[in-house]
């Protein structure tokens, strides 16, 4: 049980931290690796795809109007 609050309050540390990154999509991109693998820990998921799908994720979030 422990082990997950840590993993949350990493989770949310990293969602912080999005607001002083992100000027590139590489930034985005290396944010959302964090986040994804950091998230895919915390559900039990594999960190390899948490990281894939949050790195895609960040990499293209201004390209479709998400993230500006």
């Amino acid at each position: 049980m422990r082990r997950n609050k840590t993993l949350a309050v990493g989770v949310l540390a990293l969602a912080t931290l999005s607001g002083c990154l992100g000027n590139t999509d590489l930034d985005r991109a290396a944010l959302g690796a964090g986040v994804g693998a950091v998230g895919a820990a915390v559900v039990g998921g594999n960190l390899a795809v948490g990281a894939g799908v949050g790195a895609l994720a960040g990499a293209v979030c201004d390209d479709v109007g998400v993230c500006n």
